[in-house]
């Protein structure tokens, strides 16, 4: 790399060998000394979604008035308390804009055949902010948040949107209220008839990303061989880090060795599942780890290097179903996600759901502080994306989507504060909080969103 000569490494330089396309993550070399340039996904903030699909145990009118997801006051100055949901994530509160009390009036039921068909309705609500049409055949309902930002600002990256998930979508012998299993299944939306499926397997995932054979076959071939995916490369690798400065070099090793511990862990948990051992998930492919907090952590790392690379600026995470049948002992309850949603209005009951959501929500930290950690030109990846956490029920025993939890994580290069809690008014629809959000992004034509009334300032005025 001639720095005196002006020449720099481009940002969409690919390590190649044997079907594999490794990008690269943001290096000095990729901005070339005394010369004008601007780095391709500079500017541009990173929209990764994640639905919670059986809200909070704050959406109850008791575990409101507990606080369990909504601070006791708004602003900047508020806490979390003990029992509040989001306390696991006390350490980036600077990083957090709650909105809380907003509705997700789409996912109601408009006529009688539609009455008991929320879990049905619920995920495709979601980031669409649009009510389902009652259907088994022609599926319609909005265009979702992450595609509108994905259609602007997506289309010079390797994968327009990436979309995940940690549970079976493939439901199987059709869904219930005669709503189509899409509905259930898929947050976003490239049209309203174009449902997107999210995939489950992190090894899926992995290949979509660094492109580990040309076809099926050939990845099968790579595999059996027991050779990294780096291995491939290796001769690009090595060759590329003759031509860095010493702090690339560095930071070149330490993308290399994500990617491959990434991947031993991937072999790891296909190896152990398929060793005829007993399996926790026995109905799960050999890809899918037993344990739920294995899965998230692989998924979340998965993305990490999705955006370092910036092979996509958009992602969706699907992290349950909903009529979930996954639990979590850790959590001190042994029900069921779905099961535990049941609460009955029973305060004892409610706390117990509320240790669950809390576990989830905990898993978050992982995720945060490994994009807090990841610079990017003296910035973190933190601080340039927005990472929105919610849900489009409230209280799931009463299958309301009204007081429905609503997190935006990070800072969207600067046009979230963050460190505020915004306690939305009385019958405010969460798609006026999206409608700000994506204004903030770079949206500054939109108006309207779903069932938006309006904005929602994403702000709170000093000295107030």
């Amino acid at each position: 790399m001639n720095f005196i000569t002006g020449k720099h490494l481009s940002r969409r330089t690919f390590l190649r060998g044997g079907g594999v396309a490794v990008a690269l993550p943001y290096m000095d070399a990729m901005a070339p000394a005394g010369k004008a340039w601007r780095d391709p996904a500079e500017g541009f903030t990173r929209l990764i979604a994640l639905e919670e699909s059986h809200g909070s145990a704050g959406g109850n009118l008791w575990g409101d008035s507990q606080h369990l997801f909504a601070p006791a006051t708004t602003g900047r100055d508020f806490e979390l308390g003990v029992n509040n949901q989001m306390r696991p994530l006390e350490a980036y509160r600077d990083h957090m804009t709650i909105v809380s009390n907003t509705d997700c009036r789409m996912a109601e039921p408009f006529r009688t055949e539609e009455v008991g068909g929320d879990h049905d309705r619920s995920a495709a609500v979601f980031l669409t902010q649009s009510h389902p049409k009652q259907t088994q055949a022609d599926v319609y309902c909005g265009k979702s948040l992450d595609q509108v930002h994905a259609g602007r600002f997506g289309h010079d990256t390797v994968l327009p949107s990436l979309e995940i998930t940690t549970e079976k979508m493939d439901v199987g012998g059709g869904c219930a209220y005669n709503y189509h299993c899409a509905y259930r299944t898929t947050l976003a939306w490239a049209s309203p008839t174009e449902p997107l499926p999210a995939i489950r397997e992190p090894r899926a995932v992995f290949e979509q990303l660094f492109g580990a054979g040309d076809t099926t076959s050939d990845r099968n071939a790579r595999r059996q061989t027991s050779k990294s995916l780096l291995d491939w490369v290796a001769q690009s690798v090595a060759k590329l880090k003759k031509e860095l400065a010493p702090v690339d070099r560095i930071a070149l090793d330490q993308y290399t060795t994500q990617i491959r511990e990434l991947e031993r862990r991937i072999q790891l948990v296909e190896a152990q599942n398929s060793s005829g051992g007993e399996r926790a998930m026995p109905e799960a492919p050999t890809g899918v780890p037993d344990r739920w907090v294995d899965h998230m952590e692989l998924m979340f790392d998965l993305k990490l290097l999705a955006l370092q690379g910036d092979l996509t600026r958009v992602i969706t995470f699907k992290t349950n179903v909903d009529q979930s049948n996954v639990s979590h002992p850790e959590s001190g309850s042994n029900k069921t996600h779905h099961g535990g949603s049941h609460h009955g209005n029973v305060p004892s009951a409610i706390m117990e759901f509320h240790l669950i959501g809390t576990y989830r929500m905990a898993q978050m930290a992982y995720f945060l502080e490994k994009m807090k950690n990841t610079m990017e030109g003296g910035t973190s990846l933190l601080d340039k994306s927005a990472i929105i956490w919610g849900s489009p029920m409230g209280d799931a025993n009463l299958h309301a989507h009204r007081r429905c939890p609503l997190v935006i994580f990070g800072k969207a290069n600067g046009a979230l504060e963050g460190g505020l809690h915004l306690r939305a008014p009385e019958g405010t629809p969460m798609a006026n909080v999206f409608v700000s959000l994506m204004q903030k992004m770079g949206h500054d034509d939109m108006a309207r969103f779903g069932d938006s009334t309006g904005e929602f300032p994403l702000s709170f005025p000093r000295g107030a």
